[in-house]
This record gives structure tokens, sequence and C-alpha cells, in this order.
């Protein structure tokens, strides 16, 4: 995948910024001790890692560019992460947990490939053209 042209957005750092902070909330919960309460879903646990890693990957897909350090960079960030887990002694290293990262990864790469590529170029235009607007 080669580098594309930057994105030149209004509110690129504010785009920008929420998604290091969900990285940093990822971070947070991966090395809790203990999580908050999760519903007794079979399977909930997989699809929380899955949802997570499928929204960071589209949203610096969208915010940054299409380029392959994101998928690389969160498949590194999930490995580190479960490796921390299994060395704390609170938590544990599991297996399916960075497959569901990974397949999270891939499919929120893939969604950087549709249409919806345009929903953060729409929302930053609808917001600059707001505050654009006369106030009377």
């Amino acid at each position: 995948m080669n580098e594309e042209r930057q994105i030149a957005y209004r509110y690129a750092g504010l785009w920008r910024g929420i998604g290091w902070a969900m990285v940093a909330t990822v971070i947070l919960l991966s090395l809790l001790p203990t999580l908050p309460q999760a519903p007794s879903l079979l399977g909930w646990d997989k699809a929380q890692h899955f949802i997570a890693y499928a929204v960071l990957t589209f949203w610096f897909c969208l915010s940054y560019s299409r380029h392959w350090r994101w998928p690389a960079f969160f498949i590194g960030l999930g490995t580190i992460l479960e490796a921390l887990q299994g060395l704390t002694g609170l938590r544990t290293a599991d297996a399916f947990d960075l497959a569901a990262n990974g397949i999270g990864v891939a499919i929120g790469l893939s969604l950087a490939f549709t249409p919806l590529v345009f929903s953060l170029r729409l929302l930053d235009g609808f917001i600059s053209r707001l505050r654009e607007m006369p106030v009377e």
C-alpha cells in the first residue's frame, strides 16, 4: 500500500487527538487489573477487542492517511499489550484476543477503502460550515 496524499482537514488536530485518546483508552483498559463489568454475552470479550481495533485502524486511516504503518502499529500494540497482561500476574495473555485484534485491524483497514472513507471529511466540512454561519 503506497502512502496516499494527506487529506487536509480543517480540524486535523482534533481528529488526531481523538484518535490518540482512543489509543490511550485501549491501553488503560488493557492494563487495568480488573475491567468494568461487561455483559455476560458469549464472546463479548472478543467482540470488544475486534471493535476496538477495527475502530482504531479505521480512524487513523481517515485522520492521517491509508498507510501500512497503521495496521502494523495496531497489530504491534495489541501484541505488546497482550504480552504485558501476561507479565502482570493480574491478567492473562490470550491468543484469541490477539486473533480478535488482528481481525479488527483487517476490517478497519478494509473499511478505509469503502465510501465510508469520506465520513470524516464530510464531518469536518459540516463543522466548518456551522462555525462560519453568521450569528444573529
